[in-house]
Protein backbone atom coordinates (compact mmCIF):
# COMPACT_ATOMS: atom_id res chain seq x y z
CA UNK A 1 0.00 0.00 0.00
CA UNK A 2 1.02 3.48 -0.32
CA UNK A 3 0.82 6.90 1.57
CA UNK A 4 -2.66 7.59 0.17
CA UNK A 5 -3.53 3.72 1.13
CA UNK A 6 -4.64 3.20 -2.34
CA UNK A 7 -3.46 -0.62 -4.03
CA UNK A 8 0.20 -0.15 -5.26
CA UNK A 9 0.95 -3.41 -7.26
CA UNK A 10 4.38 -2.95 -8.52
CA UNK A 11 5.24 -3.06 -4.67
CA UNK A 12 2.74 -5.77 -3.41
CA UNK A 13 4.52 -7.87 -5.79
CA UNK A 14 8.25 -7.94 -5.22
CA UNK A 15 6.86 -8.13 -1.83
CA UNK A 16 5.18 -11.25 -2.85
CA UNK A 17 8.34 -12.51 -4.55
CA UNK A 18 10.25 -11.99 -1.25
CA UNK A 19 7.58 -14.30 0.27
CA UNK A 20 7.77 -16.68 -1.81
CA UNK A 21 11.20 -17.53 -2.11
CA UNK A 22 11.63 -17.38 1.91
CA UNK A 23 8.87 -19.81 2.04
CA UNK A 24 10.38 -21.79 -0.77
CA UNK A 25 13.33 -21.66 1.18
CA UNK A 26 11.65 -23.58 3.67
CA UNK A 27 9.83 -25.83 1.66
CA UNK A 28 13.59 -26.74 0.40
CA UNK A 29 15.10 -27.16 3.94
CA UNK A 30 12.15 -29.38 5.12
CA UNK A 31 12.36 -31.78 2.24
CA UNK A 32 14.79 -33.99 3.43
CA UNK A 33 12.64 -34.55 6.78
CA UNK A 34 9.40 -36.00 4.48
CA UNK A 35 8.93 -39.59 5.36
CA UNK A 36 5.72 -41.46 4.79
CA UNK A 37 4.55 -40.97 9.10
CA UNK A 38 4.84 -37.20 8.14
CA UNK A 39 2.41 -37.94 5.42
CA UNK A 40 -1.86 -37.30 5.60
CA UNK A 41 -4.71 -37.97 3.18
CA UNK A 42 -6.71 -35.05 2.55
CA UNK A 43 -8.77 -37.57 -0.27
CA UNK A 44 -8.13 -40.44 -2.65
CA UNK A 45 -4.21 -39.68 -3.96
CA UNK A 46 -4.72 -36.07 -2.76
CA UNK A 47 -1.87 -35.50 0.45
CA UNK A 48 -0.64 -32.71 2.32
CA UNK A 49 2.29 -32.87 5.09
CA UNK A 50 3.38 -30.26 7.74
CA UNK A 51 5.47 -28.68 5.40
CA UNK A 52 2.45 -27.67 3.12
CA UNK A 53 0.44 -26.62 6.50
CA UNK A 54 3.24 -24.36 7.89
CA UNK A 55 4.21 -22.77 4.74
CA UNK A 56 0.21 -21.29 3.96
CA UNK A 57 0.56 -20.23 7.66
CA UNK A 58 3.52 -18.28 6.84
CA UNK A 59 2.68 -16.87 3.78
CA UNK A 60 -1.12 -15.97 4.85
CA UNK A 61 1.01 -13.90 8.19
CA UNK A 62 2.73 -11.99 5.65
CA UNK A 63 0.33 -11.12 3.36
CA UNK A 64 -2.07 -9.65 5.76
CA UNK A 65 0.56 -7.10 6.29
CA UNK A 66 0.86 -6.54 2.79
CA UNK A 67 -2.66 -5.71 1.95
CA UNK A 68 -4.26 -6.11 5.72
CA UNK A 69 -8.00 -5.34 4.15
CA UNK A 70 -7.91 -8.35 1.70
CA UNK A 71 -9.34 -11.83 2.49
CA UNK A 72 -8.22 -15.32 1.35
CA UNK A 73 -8.89 -18.69 -0.76
CA UNK A 74 -6.37 -20.62 0.28
CA UNK A 75 -5.51 -24.73 0.16
CA UNK A 76 -5.28 -26.05 3.25
CA UNK A 77 -7.65 -23.96 4.99
CA UNK A 78 -5.30 -21.66 7.27
CA UNK A 79 -7.66 -18.76 6.15
CA UNK A 80 -10.83 -18.48 4.96
CA UNK A 81 -12.39 -15.32 5.54
CA UNK A 82 -12.59 -13.80 2.40
CA UNK A 83 -13.00 -10.20 1.42
CA UNK A 84 -15.61 -7.66 -0.77
CA UNK A 85 -12.76 -6.37 -2.80
CA UNK A 86 -9.62 -8.12 -2.69
CA UNK A 87 -8.86 -11.56 -1.93
CA UNK A 88 -5.66 -13.99 -2.00
CA UNK A 89 -5.85 -17.10 -3.33
CA UNK A 90 -2.77 -19.27 -2.33
CA UNK A 91 -1.25 -22.79 -2.78
CA UNK A 92 1.29 -23.09 -0.67
CA UNK A 93 2.80 -26.19 -2.23
CA UNK A 94 1.73 -27.08 -5.39
CA UNK A 95 2.93 -30.38 -6.76
CA UNK A 96 2.95 -31.99 -2.99
CA UNK A 97 2.75 -35.62 -4.35
CA UNK A 98 6.04 -35.13 -6.38
CA UNK A 99 7.59 -32.96 -3.74
CA UNK A 100 7.16 -36.02 -1.27
CA UNK A 101 8.56 -38.50 -3.45
CA UNK A 102 11.36 -36.41 -4.20
CA UNK A 103 10.59 -35.13 -7.86
CA UNK A 104 10.63 -31.87 -9.29
CA UNK A 105 8.52 -29.51 -10.42
CA UNK A 106 6.84 -27.89 -6.82
CA UNK A 107 6.27 -24.77 -6.80
CA UNK A 108 4.74 -21.73 -4.37
CA UNK A 109 1.57 -19.61 -6.33
CA UNK A 110 0.14 -16.72 -4.84
CA UNK A 111 -2.76 -14.21 -6.95
CA UNK A 112 -4.24 -11.18 -5.84
CA UNK A 113 -7.90 -10.92 -6.86
CA UNK A 114 -9.85 -7.78 -6.81
CA UNK A 115 -13.21 -8.10 -7.52
CA UNK A 116 -14.04 -10.92 -10.08
CA UNK A 117 -10.22 -9.89 -11.49
CA UNK A 118 -6.86 -11.30 -11.09
CA UNK A 119 -4.85 -8.72 -10.86
CA UNK A 120 -1.39 -9.95 -9.61
CA UNK A 121 0.53 -13.21 -9.73
CA UNK A 122 3.52 -15.46 -8.63
CA UNK A 123 4.94 -18.39 -9.01
CA UNK A 124 7.85 -19.67 -7.92
CA UNK A 125 9.05 -22.84 -9.10
CA UNK A 126 11.23 -24.00 -5.46
CA UNK A 127 13.66 -26.57 -7.36
CA UNK A 128 15.14 -24.48 -10.29
CA UNK A 129 15.07 -21.19 -8.16
CA UNK A 130 12.54 -19.44 -10.91
CA UNK A 131 9.99 -16.93 -9.94
CA UNK A 132 7.58 -15.97 -12.30
CA UNK A 133 5.46 -13.09 -11.89
CA UNK A 134 3.08 -10.39 -13.73
CA UNK A 135 1.11 -7.78 -12.33
CA UNK A 136 -1.79 -5.76 -13.91
CA UNK A 137 -0.73 -3.89 -17.41
CA UNK A 138 2.77 -5.47 -17.07
CA UNK A 139 4.90 -7.75 -18.52
CA UNK A 140 5.46 -11.44 -17.33
CA UNK A 141 8.83 -12.08 -15.76
CA UNK A 142 10.99 -14.83 -14.62
CA UNK A 143 13.83 -13.93 -12.43
CA UNK A 144 13.54 -10.33 -13.87
CA UNK A 145 13.62 -10.66 -17.48
CA UNK A 146 10.60 -10.28 -19.51
CA UNK A 147 9.11 -13.65 -20.75
CA UNK A 148 6.53 -14.45 -23.52
CA UNK A 149 4.89 -17.26 -25.16
CA UNK A 150 6.31 -19.62 -27.78
CA UNK A 151 5.58 -19.07 -31.49
CA UNK A 152 4.42 -22.45 -32.34
CA UNK A 153 1.46 -21.90 -35.10
CA UNK A 154 -0.12 -25.51 -35.06
CA UNK A 155 -0.98 -28.28 -32.74
CA UNK A 156 1.56 -30.62 -34.97
CA UNK A 157 4.60 -28.49 -33.73
CA UNK A 158 3.76 -28.05 -30.04
CA UNK A 159 4.45 -29.63 -26.75
CA UNK A 160 1.81 -30.19 -24.65
CA UNK A 161 1.32 -30.96 -20.96
CA UNK A 162 -1.22 -31.91 -19.11
CA UNK A 163 -2.46 -33.41 -15.96
CA UNK A 164 -4.06 -36.72 -14.51
CA UNK A 165 -7.32 -36.52 -11.88
CA UNK A 166 -6.63 -38.04 -8.98
CA UNK A 167 -9.96 -38.09 -7.99
CA UNK A 168 -12.61 -37.97 -10.47
CA UNK A 169 -12.50 -40.09 -13.09
CA UNK A 170 -15.71 -39.71 -14.42
CA UNK A 171 -14.12 -38.41 -17.65
CA UNK A 172 -11.31 -40.55 -17.58
CA UNK A 173 -11.88 -42.55 -20.91
CA UNK A 174 -12.35 -39.25 -23.14
CA UNK A 175 -9.36 -37.76 -21.26
CA UNK A 176 -7.69 -40.95 -22.27
CA UNK A 177 -8.98 -40.95 -25.81
CA UNK A 178 -7.73 -36.45 -25.92
CA UNK A 179 -4.20 -37.96 -24.83
CA UNK A 180 -3.87 -40.54 -27.76
CA UNK A 181 -4.84 -37.64 -29.96
CA UNK A 182 -1.82 -35.47 -28.77
CA UNK A 183 0.38 -38.05 -28.72
CA UNK A 184 -0.60 -38.93 -31.87
CA UNK A 185 -0.60 -35.42 -33.59
CA UNK A 186 1.81 -33.45 -31.63
CA UNK A 187 5.49 -32.73 -30.63
CA UNK A 188 4.27 -34.77 -27.91
CA UNK A 189 3.50 -34.94 -24.14
CA UNK A 190 4.54 -34.07 -20.46
CA UNK A 191 2.90 -34.59 -17.23
CA UNK A 192 5.07 -32.73 -14.67
CA UNK A 193 2.37 -32.83 -11.90
CA UNK A 194 2.20 -28.79 -10.44
CA UNK A 195 -0.56 -27.39 -12.51
CA UNK A 196 0.80 -24.06 -11.44
CA UNK A 197 4.28 -24.74 -13.30
CA UNK A 198 2.79 -26.09 -15.99
CA UNK A 199 0.75 -22.39 -16.74
CA UNK A 200 4.25 -20.51 -16.19
CA UNK A 201 6.20 -23.30 -18.56
CA UNK A 202 3.52 -22.20 -21.50
CA UNK A 203 4.14 -18.61 -20.17
CA UNK A 204 8.15 -18.75 -20.89
CA UNK A 205 7.14 -21.09 -23.93
CA UNK A 206 8.70 -24.29 -22.59
CA UNK A 207 5.54 -25.72 -23.70
CA UNK A 208 3.16 -24.19 -26.45
CA UNK A 209 0.00 -25.36 -24.68
CA UNK A 210 -1.48 -26.90 -21.11
CA UNK A 211 -4.70 -28.48 -20.06
CA UNK A 212 -6.11 -30.45 -17.04
CA UNK A 213 -9.33 -30.89 -15.52
CA UNK A 214 -10.18 -31.15 -11.41
CA UNK A 215 -7.86 -28.19 -11.09
CA UNK A 216 -8.88 -25.66 -7.98
CA UNK A 217 -8.75 -21.88 -8.01
CA UNK A 218 -5.19 -21.92 -6.35
CA UNK A 219 -3.62 -24.29 -8.78
CA UNK A 220 -4.31 -21.88 -11.73
CA UNK A 221 -5.10 -18.26 -10.74
CA UNK A 222 -1.42 -16.93 -10.56
CA UNK A 223 -0.24 -19.14 -13.52
CA UNK A 224 -3.36 -17.94 -16.16
CA UNK A 225 -2.52 -14.43 -14.86
CA UNK A 226 1.25 -14.81 -15.92
CA UNK A 227 0.75 -16.59 -19.13
CA UNK A 228 -2.05 -14.07 -20.28
CA UNK A 229 0.67 -11.14 -19.71
CA UNK A 230 2.92 -13.01 -21.52
CA UNK A 231 0.78 -13.04 -24.39
CA UNK A 232 -0.91 -16.21 -24.16
CA UNK A 233 -4.94 -17.06 -24.00
CA UNK A 234 -6.81 -19.42 -21.57
CA UNK A 235 -10.36 -20.95 -21.34
CA UNK A 236 -12.55 -23.69 -19.93
CA UNK A 237 -13.16 -27.10 -21.66
CA UNK A 238 -16.19 -25.24 -23.42
CA UNK A 239 -14.10 -22.00 -24.61
CA UNK A 240 -15.76 -20.00 -21.92
CA UNK A 241 -14.11 -18.19 -19.05
CA UNK A 242 -14.66 -19.97 -16.16
CA UNK A 243 -11.46 -21.46 -15.66
CA UNK A 244 -10.72 -20.16 -12.20
CA UNK A 245 -13.49 -22.05 -10.48
CA UNK A 246 -14.63 -24.68 -13.00
CA UNK A 247 -12.67 -27.18 -12.36
CA UNK A 248 -10.87 -27.11 -15.56
CA UNK A 249 -8.34 -25.19 -18.42
CA UNK A 250 -6.69 -24.83 -21.78
CA UNK A 251 -3.98 -22.29 -21.85
CA UNK A 252 -1.75 -22.38 -24.91
CA UNK A 253 0.08 -19.72 -26.97
CA UNK A 254 -2.38 -17.10 -28.89
CA UNK A 255 -1.36 -19.07 -32.47
CA UNK A 256 -2.17 -22.45 -31.34
CA UNK A 257 -4.93 -21.48 -29.22
CA UNK A 258 -8.20 -21.64 -31.70
CA UNK A 259 -6.79 -25.19 -32.80
CA UNK A 260 -6.10 -26.67 -29.43
CA UNK A 261 -8.81 -25.55 -27.76
CA UNK A 262 -11.15 -26.73 -29.81
CA UNK A 263 -9.39 -29.89 -29.93
CA UNK A 264 -9.87 -30.43 -26.16
CA UNK A 265 -13.33 -29.46 -26.67
CA UNK A 266 -14.12 -32.40 -29.04
CA UNK A 267 -13.07 -34.63 -26.90
CA UNK A 268 -13.66 -33.06 -23.29
CA UNK A 269 -17.27 -32.19 -23.77
CA UNK A 270 -20.51 -34.34 -24.56
CA UNK A 271 -22.60 -33.04 -27.68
Amino acid sequence: MNKNNKIDEVWICTQTQELAKKVGAFIKKEQNKITSEVVETKGLHDYVTYVDKTAEKMIVEELKKIVPEAGFITEEGTETKQAEKYNWIVDPLDGTTNFIHGFMPFSVSIALKKGEKIIMGVVYEISQDECFYAWENSSAYLNGKEIKTSEAKKVKDSLIATGFPYHDFSRLSDFLLSIEHFIRYSHGLRRPGSAATDLVYVACGRFDAFYEYTLNPWDVAAGAFILQQAGGRVCDFSGGDNYLFGEEIVASNAFVFDEFSAIVKEYMIKK
